[in-house]
């Protein structure tokens, strides 16, 4: 087991009326370029969004319960540079970190969010590297309904959030209140502070980040049309649908952009919807 006993996190996907998305102030704070400078035989990388994307690159449990099944019971470092995402997702990988039999050692190279910030609390080091943060807040969601469904979503919401503050209470040494209210105030923790606070243990030196301006492409501005798009509210089937019927290339390991389709006016709105977001960073 993880030498540090962590609480575990039940939560079942039983929201009806709410959805789990990323946090477009998150998407607007995170640089996908940024990575470890160098990845070791047992580490695993979550560069990514938390759960399933519509383009397949995004991180889910079921990729880092397989990767740690290859590692076996040898310590592990896992490298997190994440806006969040699936609550759920998250949940699953923190569990299963903190049910991995080796060292488990967590090294936040940009951002850890939302989502990430609960997987990141299952290291038994939390390093983080210059410039980096954690974000942490309520359990944020996007809703759909009639008065009835938002106060059923915001009742189931509750646990949740009282589990994480439990989480985040059991790493620092505060109380669970106090934990809360850093959630309720939706804080951005920077790394000296997160040490001092007890939200990670140590820095990581400059030269074991690095920053690929070549990597990823687009992946970020993507990201923020579809948080727009939850935000208007449709659902992550609808927009999986769009983005795979617009886009012929997927924004994949490989780092290749993604292109719209020949011919297909909305495909080019979108791009130039993109580039808008691009051209306000």
């Amino acid at each position: 087991m993880s030498l540090i006993k962590l609480p575990e996190i039940k939560a079942s996907h039983n929201i009806s009326k709410a959805k789990f998305d990323m946090r477009p102030d998150a998407l607007e704070k995170w640089e996908p370029e940024i990575k470890a400078a160098a990845e070791g035989e047992n580490s695993i990388s979550i560069y990514d969004s938390i759960g399933d994307s519509w383009d397949g690159t995004g991180v889910t449990a079921k990729r880092i319960s397989a990767a740690l099944r290859a590692i076996g019971k040898q310590d592990v470092v896992v490298n997190i540079n994440s806006p969040g995402g699936d609550f759920f997702e998250g949940v699953a990988i923190y569990n299963l970190l903190r049910q991995h039999e080796g060292k488990v050692t967590v090294r936040v190279m940009g951002l850890a969010a939302s989502a990430a910030s609960v997987i990141a609390m299952a290291g038994d080091e939390i390093l983080m590297g210059d410039g980096s943060f954690l974000m942490i807040h309520n359990a944020w969601v996007v809703a759909i309904g009639n008065r009835h469904d938002m106060i059923a979503a915001s009742e189931q919401l509750a646990p949740f959030d009282a589990a994480m503050a439990d989480v985040y209470a059991a790493r620092s040494g505060m109380t669970a209140e106090e934990a809360a209210t850093l959630m309720d105030k939706e804080t951005w923790i920077g790394a000296s502070q997160a040490v001092k606070d007890g939200l990670a243990t140590g820095l990581i030196e400059s030269e074991e980040i690095t920053y690929n301006t070549n990597s990823h492409g687009q992946k970020k501005y993507l990201a923020m049309v579809e948080a727009s798009m939850a935000k208007a509210g449709h659902s992550r089937s609808t927009r999986r649908d769009v983005f795979k019927n617009l886009f012929s290339g997927k924004p994949g390991a490989a780092g290749n952009d993604a292109t719209p389709s020949a011919g297909n006016d909305i495909a080019a709105s979108l791009q130039n919807l993109i580039n808008t977001i691009k051209g306000g960073q």
